[in-house]
């Protein structure tokens, strides 16, 4: 049981969300272009755990998965630079030019105690302090405030919930079951 949720991943999709049923793969950044000679790249970090982001880190490129390791990493305007073991000009990784960035979610630390990561709350079933059935966790969504659970109705709806601890009480990855408060316009017609 928890209520504190942390973000593996901040990839900006129409959906916003992983693919339900417990994603292999998460995204933690968007390669850009060769930066220099030695085979460095521009990337848009999009994890909340950037300092995951090592020489000697394991990663993965592209839909095809193309396993890589951390040659080196360092920040620089906004943006990270960083170069894999396996490449060693701007040429060779030419080819990852705007290609995503994965980490194997079986490879995630573990968090502290009372903490999960977002997407352990896909598929979850999601009920009212009264033990009433509202939906499945099918995404989220980012809204700048707060993320917002998407839920798919026993009768096929969309329902959208905040995502914050007033309305979401207690999680409980165990039973599979969310417990939240509706607060008046919330619940669903």
């Amino acid at each position: 049981m928890t209520s504190r949720r942390i973000k593996a991943q901040k990839r900006k999709s129409s959906s916003g969300s992983p693919p339900p049923g417990g994603p292999e793969f998460l995204v933690v950044g968007k390669l850009h272009r060769p930066h220099g000679v030695s085979g460095e790249m521009r990337m848009s970090v999009w994890t909340d755990f950037p300092e995951r982001i090592v020489p000697g880190a394991r990663f993965y490129v592209g839909e095809q998965r193309l396993a890589v390791s951390v040659r080196s990493a360092r920040w620089h305007g906004g943006q990270m630079l960083i170069a894999f073991e396996e490449y060693s000009d701007r040429e060779q990784v030419g080819v990852f030019r705007n290609q995503l960035l994965y980490v194997r979610s079986a490879d995630l630390p573990p968090l502290a105690e009372g903490k999960i990561y977002l997407h352990q709350m896909l598929g979850l079933q999601v009920f009212t302090e009264e033990g009433e059935a509202l939906g499945v966790i099918e995404g989220f969504l980012e809204t700048g405030a707060n993320d917002v659970l998407v839920l798919r109705t026993p009768e096929g709806k969309e329902l959208l919930l905040p995502d914050i601890e007033l309305v979401v009480k207690q999680i409980d990855l165990q039973a599979g079951a969310v417990y939240v408060h509706l607060l008046p316009g919330l619940r669903p017609d």
